[in-house]
């Protein structure tokens, strides 16, 4: 318990807002100003006159804010809050709206304060407590062991990959290495230590890696650039100056966005073999793996589909804009974008499948194993 308290605090520091400090100003001055950003409530929205000489304004507003937290909590500022009539980055906001807003002190003393983005982070708890309240009640102890799995694997990610990247590790080889470590701490919090979670280690990884192997060489093959995304172009110019191996993020990022489902399915399996081993324990091994494998092609035509429709759903603005302006199949399917996003999920998807025979041949091997051992120990009892 007393960890489990310690990664949710170390969770609740990544997330806290912090201060940062940059220096701005024209041409022969340099003006320091401190800057902070804090969440603040809306009081009072005043509409304002269009100004007809300046067009690029839709709408221009003078708002009424209260400082929640940081030094000018309780205080409450007046600011221009102006939208240009683009819904993917205005802020339209009305009194009682809650609001992050950055405060910058200038070297003078003034203080100037803008809007910056909606609050939203309070329903994103409530969603969130509701899916732990879910887990514990339906899982109880296996609940409680699938949230500190979930927690070590988020802070895997915030502390081990992401830092590790930034400091210009191989992210194809420390993806693998992170892979590994939410692969067997996962598997064996949850489903213990035993023979079934062992197989289900081995079919996972094999799958995953041959994922990442085939994503890598037929990516190589096609010229994909690992720059198909904004974010991944932003990255580019990031104030570190470090020189991304792009290609090998986006097969890190394969490789990551295919373990989960895999994951899922190597352990299903694996936990289905035993409990029919359990059930009929003079079942011969040939026959546990073909049991194992049936359980997997049902699997396999449902998990399939998640990858497929997971990847193709954040690709739908995309896709319905190929449509409007009816462009051609072929070049659809040959853009960076596009190509892309189908190696990805075809990649994750073979991967999938792979770890099916893995992990039945695998699993119907160490139970076998198992079975031999506990005969022998018999016979010596016997004796």
């Amino acid at each position: 318990m007393k960890k489990f308290i310690l990664i949710l605090v170390a969770l609740l520091i990544i997330i806290s807002p912090s201060t940062f400090s940059y220096a701005e100003g024209e041409i022969g001055t340099t003006e320091q100003v401190q800057s902070e950003l804090v969440k603040a409530k809306i009081l009072n929205v005043e509409q304002l006159e269009n100004d007809p000489d300046n067009p690029i304004f839709t709408k221009l507003m003078m708002v009424k804010v209260e400082i929640l937290n940081g030094e000018y909590k309780g205080e409450q500022f007046e600011i221009p809050h102006n939208l240009t009539g683009s819904y993917g980055y205005d802020i339209d906001v009305e009194p009682g709206d809650k609001v992050l807003v950055t405060v910058e002190k200038i070297e003078d003393g003034s203080v100037e304060v803008y809007i910056s983005e909606h609050l939203r982070d309070t329903y994103v708890y409530i969603v969130a407590a509701i899916f732990v309240a879910l887990i514990l009640i339906i899982g109880r102890v296996k609940g409680l062991k699938t949230i500190i799995t979930l927690i070590l694997t988020i802070l895997l990610v915030l502390k081990g990959l992401l830092p590790g990247l930034l400091a210009g590790y191989n992210p194809i080889l420390l993806t693998i290495g992170i892979a590994f470590i939410i692969t067997v701490v996962t598997i064996l919090t949850v489903g213990g230590i035993n023979r079934k979670s062992y197989a289900a280690i081995i079919g996972v990884l094999g799958g995953v890696f041959v994922a990442g192997l085939i994503a890598y060489v037929i990516g190589s093959k096609v010229k994909l650039t690992g720059l198909s995304s904004e974010e991944a172009v932003m990255l580019m110019y990031i104030p570190q100056g470090i020189k991304f191996d792009f290609k090998g993020l986006l097969f890190a990022g394969i490789i990551m966005g295919a373990l989960g489902a895999v994951m899922d399915v190597g352990m299903s399996i694996s936990s289905s073999m035993e409990e029919i081993k359990n059930a009929d324990p003079t079942m011969s091994t040939k026959t546990l793996i073909m049991s194992g494998m049936n359980v997997g092609k049902d699997i396999m035509g449902t998990m399939a589909n998640t990858l497929i429709l997971a990847y193709t759903g954040s690709s739908i603005p995309l896709l319905l804009l190929f449509t409007a302006y009816g462009e051609d199949f072929t070049k659809i399917i040959n853009l960076d974008i596009i190509a892309t996003e189908i190696i990805r999920a075809f990649a994750g998807s073979i991967g999938l499948i792979l770890c099916i025979p893995l992990t039945a041949l695998v699993a119907g091997v160490l139970m076998e194993k198992h079975k031999t051992a506990e005969e022998n120990i018999t016979d010596m009892d016997k004796i």
